[in-house]
């Protein structure tokens, strides 16, 4: 399952894709207005952390398909073959995939709530289809089976869409999309830092370091203890 970010910050990316094996990047509207600054400058200094041939994922906000396809042509004049536009699962948003799709675009289909969504924005011809496990959970449904549906539909019918979830509140929601067979998952760069983070890790690192100072002496590594 590949691992993506869920953030416009261009500090948190930066030190992310420093430490972490990310694929990409995923934008919405509220994490771009929540930096406070004019929109191409967020996309440009965003590639320039992450290269324009990494995936970075960016919501159109037409109200209809000519719109969003018209936003979709000028995102990737600007800012290069990288960029996957976000397309919502309504109808003019699954006019637009289409003909998007059609003209070569990678298109994300964003704001997923059920199976049917999913297949219908594949048959479209989505790149990702983007589930949103948290919300579903937090109206009383069920995001892991949602996704275990989404899977197999999309297996059954042999599409070559992926499953790109989306919407997590805790590590133990991106454990079972793991498990369910999810292609990718996004979330934010605190949500990526918890999954690394284990203080029993923490510990044991502590203690080979421990006992590695007592023998060798402290602030030492086997760089200084090369023999030969």
């Amino acid at each position: 399952m590949l691992c993506l970010l869920d953030t416009a910050n261009v500090e948190d990316i930066a030190r992310c894709f420093d430490f972490y094996p990310v694929a990409g990047v995923t934008t919405n509207p509220t994490l771009i207005a929540r930096e406070e600054r004019p929109f191409h400058d967020i996309l440009t200094d965003i590639l320039k952390v992450i290269g324009e041939r990494t995936m970075l994922h960016v919501q159109v906000l037409g109200p209809d398909a000519e719109t969003m396809v018209a936003e979709a042509n000028q995102l990737r004049d600007r800012l290069g073959p990288g960029i996957f536009p976000k397309l919502p699962v309504t109808q003019q948003g699954l006019k637009a995939i289409r003909i998007l799709a059609s003209a070569g675009f990678s298109v994300t289909a964003t704001a997923i709530l059920t199976p049917l969504q999913a297949l219908l924005a594949a048959r479209a011809g989505a790149t990702f289809v983007a589930p949103y496990v948290n919300r579903i959970d937090n109206i009383g449904g069920d995001g892991e089976g949602v996704v275990l549906d989404i899977v197999k539909m999309i297996s059954i019918h042999a599409l070559p869409t992926k499953v790109l979830t989306a919407s997590f509140k805790n590590v133990r929601q991106v454990h079972d999309m793991a498990l369910a067979g999810a292609h990718a998952a996004t979330m934010s760069p605190q949500l990526l830092d918890m999954i690394f983070s284990h203080p029993l890790t923490d510990s044991g690192v502590a203690d080979f370091n421990a006992d590695w100072a007592a023998a060798y002496g402290a602030d030492t590594t086997t760089l200084d203890n090369d023999t030969e």
